[in-house]
């Protein structure tokens, strides 16, 4: 739509002539009921915006996407919705110093996650409404100024349907008939929030007394489905919010400054949660319906804590403009994790910080669209595909580096500093810079140039020169890619391992030091005793990708499963994994290693996240005359693994989900269909309903599981989750009716959710049905342009992402790919960048099948 594509420079020019001094918006609700035949569409929004205008007599417009305006006023003068609205914006001419704008709006629901999303409950109807707005979906549901650096304070009021509960960001009450909010206080417009419906609610409260004697009172709040009431655990939840907020409190010398503390647990959420100050929702999958690991745990609180940084970084100091994303999404990530690990009972979070959230960093990061943390965002679809590795997990890494750099005190110190002078303004990377050089006496500058504004991945590889069984000589060589040839400088450890009398690989030597240039000797470990192992980057603290000497190498592949320290053997197994992606370790020699030593792994997140890359090893880098060899290895190892772990353990629960995952000869399906149905089992292992969803799926891809049998499951668990599970195991059936059915359900119409349209691409496409969806390449090219045009981004995201034919791993698919590229030079830059990346990755396998094809000799 003409002008919903907000540009850099148009945000720039209105905050340069407006100034925002409240809003007050009026919902009415009351249509998210009503009979079938009546699908509401529609409620009413009401806005009423009071602004100042620098230079009157000048033009501006407000954002709104709606389908209809019934009435806009400006400084008590009626205009006419026809002439002055377009469907994006509103045109506002001949400004005073001082402007009223009224906006009488009919607003739809949304069915994407995008603006007020509408769901109803297929296990007793009930209708359920949350907002979801970053980066700019709050113009979906009320009339604005949509930018970030255009605060104001808010006031709410909710017209709900009799017997609901509204919540918004600030404190509500129901006043004769209508829900009434506290004015905010100034808030950029994409983290305001309005949930509503019959949630299940539950409540608790927070207390702090400081060192000058205040006492600090904060509401607490969660809430979720009615459904989902049985398994919410809101006292873990309370549990890990209070530490945090004890945590955030100690470190950053700031009382919490938005009133009560509400968190909302939602359906068909597209993000993991979202940082609306007073109100933070959370996609409801963190309410786990059946047995779930610790790692999933670790990962709630991690979000939660994440979440809760924003509170400060980002929604009390927000970035100017999303060129800054930075400013709050690095943030908000370290700090989850230097939350969870100093505050809960997840001490060893950073291990999963090395070995999960990096490694979606440095796949982002040697994509051919990467971007300096600092990005360059034209527009408004730039900034909503840089919620990305980058931003986020490179951007958290940097920041441990920076603490290695600068030292933690004078780190938050800063912190401190830059929540104090800009609290409730706006910033940029200037702003922290300065602050940080303020507490820490460094020159700022060449850091910022290295780290934040360029990009790529260094590489850094030990070089070891012994002399009569002592270290003469030990060096890190650093590389760059030739695309970014930048580097850096590395605060890091180095580390010496070396196999003891009883067979443990075990640190002896350790030295923290600068790595600057190419080659850089570290003079502290000449004359150490010859090592078996040397680990550059010991520790993790800084971003690099790791790379081994030979010795190394060779004592990794005998004695991996030895290392006793967790975090290094995480760091090992991330090292290898890059090395894997990089086609400079074989697929094979990988997925060996998995076989022979994951079954040591100690840590449950690690073990997950192995099994994670031992499928994208398999079904992308393996070369594909080996790929039924191992998938039969894998399977007969995960299998061997499930029936030797504990009795009742997460490990036990792992090995099984992974066993079903690779099951595909006829005994290990008959097998999942016997657990299914009850005629066998596994000591201590419970199939419960998550389970047992995850063993049909298997079923269901290799045609042993019929409608008739996934029909049966759902009735068994006729809910939100049953349901998406069923659609995903309908999609995944080896028919090519099936195929063509759930394509058409998610290209040729726009019928289905978001959470359905994920399912069913979830379900279409299977490593061992690339001939059932080898026509669809094709239709895939043809489609994708008129799709961006007519679908919401989201969608659009989830579509051209989820169903680039990345299994149709030849030479063919990547030629049509650059073909569409080069055919498609003017589409919509964003369009672009997701298939150029699809694009990369697709060569990347082709490569590494390559490197295996060669191992076989």
């Amino acid at each position: 739509m003409p002008g919903e594509n907000l540009s850099r420079d148009e945000a720039r020019e209105r905050a340069a002539l407006l100034s925002v001094e409240g809003y007050d918006v009026s919902l009415d609700l009351r249509s998210a009921v009503g009979d079938a035949a009546g699908e509401p569409r529609t409620f009413r929004s009401v806005t009423t915006i009071r602004f100042r205008c620098t230079e009157p007599g000048a033009s501006s417009f407000a954002d709104l996407i709606a389908p209809s305006v019934t009435a806009v006023s400006l400084n008590g003068k009626d205009l006419d919705p026809g002439e002055v609205f377009d469907g994006a914006r509103i045109a506002l001419e001949d400004l005073a110093a001082e402007n009223e704008l009224v906006v009488d709006a009919q607003c739809a629901y949304s069915r994407t996650g995008e603006g007020l999303h509408r769901f109803v409950d297929p296990e007793d109807g009930e209708v359920y409404l949350y907002t979801q707005y970053e980066p700019a979906d709050s113009r979906r549901v009320f009339a604005n100024f949509e930018q970030p650096d255009l605060k104001a304070p808010f006031r709410f009021e909710v017209r709900a349907p009799e017997g609901w509960t509204a919540w918004s960001n600030g404190a509500g009450e129901l006043t004769d008939g209508v829900w009434k909010f506290a004015e905010t206080k100034p808030i950029s417009t994409y983290i305001t929030c309005v949930v509503a419906g019959p949630y299940h609610y539950v409540t608790d409260s927070y207390s702090r007394t400081f060192a000058d004697g205040t006492t600090l009172e904060i509401p607490l709040g969660a809430m979720c489905r009615k459904g989902l009431a049985p398994h919410f655990d809101a006292d873990d939840v309370f549990l890990v919010t209070k530490q945090g907020l004890d945590f955030f409190h100690e470190n950053f010398d700031y009382p919490y400054p938005f009133g009560k503390y509400d968190q909302a647990f939602v359906p068909e959420y597209n993000l993991g949660a979202m940082e609306n100050p007073g109100l933070v929702t959370f996609r409801e999958e963190y309410i786990f319906r059946g047995k779930v690991t610790q790692a999933s745990y670790e990962a709630r609180a991690n979000v939660i804590l994440h979440e809760m940084a924003h509170m400060w970084f980002g929604d009390l100091v927000t970035m100017a403009w999303w060129d800054d994303l930075w400013l709050k999404e690095s943030f908000a990530d370290f700090m989850g994790t230097f939350g969870n690990v100093g505050a809960t009972r997840f001490k060893d979070a950073w291990i999963t910080f090395a070995n999960r959230r990096k490694a979606w960093a440095y796949r982002a990061d040697q994509l051919p669209s990467t971007h300096p943390i600092t990005a360059d965002i034209r527009d408004l679809q730039d900034a909503k595909l840089n919620f990305d590795g980058i931003t986020y997990a490179k951007g958290a890494s940097v920041l441990k580096q920076l603490v290695a750099y600068v030292g933690q005190d004078a780190f938050l110190e800063g912190a401190r500093r830059y929540f104090k002078r800009h609290a409730y303004g706006n910033t940029r990377l200037g702003d922290l810079l300065s602050v940080l050089g303020e507490t820490s006496g460094r020159d700022m500058t060449a850091w910022s140039r290295s780290w934040l504004q360029t990009a790529g991945v260094n590489a850094l590889t030990p070089q070891v020169l012994l002399e009569d069984s002592r270290v003469a000589e030990l060096a890190v060589l650093q590389e760059a890619a030739e695309s970014h040839p930048e580097l850096r400088p590395h605060r890091v450890a180095v580390g010496l391992y070396r196999l003891t009398e009883g067979g443990a690989l075990e640190r002896y030597a350790r030295v923290e030091t600068d790595v600057e240039g190419p080659r850089t000797v570290v003079a502290d470990l000449a004359g150490a005793e010859a090592p078996d192992l040397v680990l550059v980057n010991d520790d993790d603290l800084t971003y690099c990708k790791i790379r081994f000497d030979a010795a190394s190498l060779d004592t990794l592949r005998e004695h991996l499963g030895d290392l006793t320290d967790p975090l290094a053997r995480a760091l090992c197994w991330s090292a290898l994994w890059n090395m894997t992606r990089d086609a400079l370790l074989p697929a094979r020699d990988f997925i060996a290693l998995v076989l022979r030593f994951a079954s040591r792994e100690s840590d449950i997140g690690v073990l997950q996240m192995l099994h994670a890359w031992t499928h994208t090893a398999l079904d992308h880098y393996a070369a594909p005359d080996w790929r039924p060899t191992g998938g039969a290895l894998l399977a007969e190892g995960a299998l061997r693994r499930l029936r030797a772990a504990d009795a009742g353990s997460e490990h036990q629960l792992a090995w099984a989900r992974f066993f079903a995952s690779t099951a595909s000869a006829g005994p290990d399906l008959a097998l999942l269909k016997d657990l299914l149905d009850g005629t066998t089992s596994i000591e201590g292992l419970e199939v419960d309903q998550e389970l047992r969803w995850a063993f049909l799926g298997p079923l269901a891809a290799h045609g042993v599981a019929d409608e008739s049998v996934i029909a049966a499951e759902l009735a068994r668990d006729d809910t939100a989750s049953g349901k998406r599970h069923q659609v995903r195991c309908l999609a995944a059936r080896p028919s090519a009716a099936v195929k063509a059915q759930a394509w058409a359900q998610v290209v040729e119409s726009d019928t289905l959710s978001n959470a359905l349209v994920e399912a069913t691409i979830a379900g279409f496409d299977q490593p061992g049905q690339r001939e059932l969806t080898a026509p669809y390449a094709e239709k895939y090219f043809a489609a994708i342009d008129r799709l961006w045009q007519e679908r919401s981004i989201q969608i659009g995201m989830d579509i051209v992402s989820g169903l680039f034919p990345a299994l149709q791993d030849r030479p063919a698919t990547l030629a049509a790919a650059d073909a569409w590229l080069t055919a498609h030079a003017d589409a919509a830059p964003a369009l672009r960048r997701l298939v150029l990346e699809a694009r990369d990755d697709l060569a990347r396998a082709l490569r590494a099948q390559e490197c295996d094809a060669q191992a076989a000799g």
